[in-house]
């Protein structure tokens, strides 16, 4: 039966080229575009990747702190790295801070210690330390975390119990507080050192007491400070009384000095005065004579000079006397001839008038022509001051003035 409808299904239709080229073609598109997806899927996933292996990687970078070093271990030897960043990868480097400055570490004195008296004191304790530079690399393994707690606070409770109980309450606080001081430094500094942590100082601060211990204390420190004062006053007044002695034997001896001193240098001066008077005597001698001649010359020259001044007020009088008998020749001959000329004067005044009778009225009018408005003339008169001659003989007159001039 089955074989029977096999036989008669008909046999599928080969497909044409046509569409063989279109199947091929559809093929090969759909290739392409799965093959450019997958390309932008892998640049996209290794962007992802690179991003974000930038990220983890800028995530690995630790800073060093200022006051800090850090100390890398892992791939090589160790590197120590005090400034600046460095990469810290996971599970390639191990890397640990450790502090470069100076560390403070101060012990509370509310800690207590025993003294040789089986008292209990409270000490205050200060430590300066610092880590060993060279020796970074091996304390980045073996040192604790919290070493100032683990390692150090230890160290000097092992150092100071011992110390501390070896001497009294006394010797601590005041008599021998630097030399237990220097012991423990000296101790702690040689434990620590093997550590690998450098011990710069150390310091003891104030020390607690029990009550009953430092009222006792204090009433012994006064006694003892009572007791030093006087021994110092004592040694001190004793110091004085010795201080006077020597500055009396000292005066005394200075007094001795400077009268020995004193007697020979008047010895000296004496000596001294003898040998300058072996000059001074001629010296005056000579002053004496030198004087008698020096009043001599000015007695000498006293003379000519009052020699001289007779001589110049002769000569001054004789000068002077001729001047005069010159002055008087002069004024003599002036008065003559002013005589002489008054005489011309008067004859030629005298032959004017006489020609000119009319002048003298002119003459006094004019005096008077200030002082006198008119003039009240007589009638005419011949001869007369007034009146005839100025109208009686004007034509000879006029003749008169002719024969004045011509002359």
């Amino acid at each position: 039966m089955n074989e029977t409808n096999t036989l008669q299904d008909p046999l599928p239709a080969k497909p044409s080229l046509r569409e063989q080229l279109a199947d091929l073609g559809q093929g090969l598109q759909a290739a392409l575009q799965s093959r450019t997806l997958r390309r932008s899927a892998l640049a996209l996933a290794a962007v992802a990747a690179l991003y974000g292996g930038t990220s983890w990687l800028l995530r690995q970078v630790q800073t060093v702190p200022r006051g800090s070093v850090l100390v890398r271990s892992g791939i090589g030897q160790p590197e120590v790295i005090k400034d600046g960043r460095a990469w810290v990868l996971p599970g390639l480097h191990e890397a640990r801070l450790l502090p470069a400055r100076d560390l403070m570490i101060r012990r509370s004195g509310s800690l207590a210690v025993q003294t040789v008296e089986g008292l209990s004191v409270g000490l205050e304790v200060s430590l300066r330390v610092q880590l060993d530079p060279q020796r970074y690399a091996q304390l980045a393994k073996d040192l604790p975390e919290h070493f100032e707690k683990e390692l150090i606070e230890p160290a000097l409770t092992a150092v100071l119990l011992p110390q501390v109980a070896q001497h009294t309450v006394r010797e601590l606080f005041s008599s021998k507080r630097v030399e237990i001081q220097q012991l423990v430094l000296l101790q702690l500094r040689q434990r620590l050192g093997a550590d690998g942590l450098i011990l710069k100082d150390l310091q003891f601060g104030a020390i607690s007491l029990p009550d009953d211990y430092r009222r006792g204390m204090d009433s012994l420190l006064s006694e003892g400070l009572a007791a030093e004062k006087m021994r110092y006053t004592l040694e001190l007044k004793e110091k004085e009384g010795l201080q006077t002695e020597i500055e009396a034997k000292a005066a005394g001896k200075q007094r001795e000095i400077a009268a020995e001193a004193a007697a020979r240098e008047q010895l000296i001066a004496a000596k001294a005065q003898e040998e300058a008077m072996k000059h001074v005597l001629p010296f005056k001698q000579r002053q004496i004579e030198q004087r008698q001649l020096e009043a001599e010359a000015e007695r000498q020259a006293r003379v000519k000079l009052a020699e001289g001044a007779a001589q110049a007020r002769q000569i001054e009088a004789e000068g002077e006397a001729k001047a005069r008998q010159k002055l008087a020749d002069a004024e003599a001959y002036r008065v003559a001839e002013l005589g002489k000329v008054n005489a011309i004067q008067m004859e030629r005044e005298g032959q004017l008038i006489t020609k000119h009778p009319l002048l003298v009225q002119k003459t006094l009018a004019d005096k008077l022509s200030d002082k006198v408005r008119v003039i009240v003339a007589p009638p005419g008169i011949a001869g007369s001051l007034m009146g005839g001659p100025l109208e009686a003989q004007p034509q000879k007159a006029k003749a008169e003035d002719t024969e004045a001039s011509a002359e």
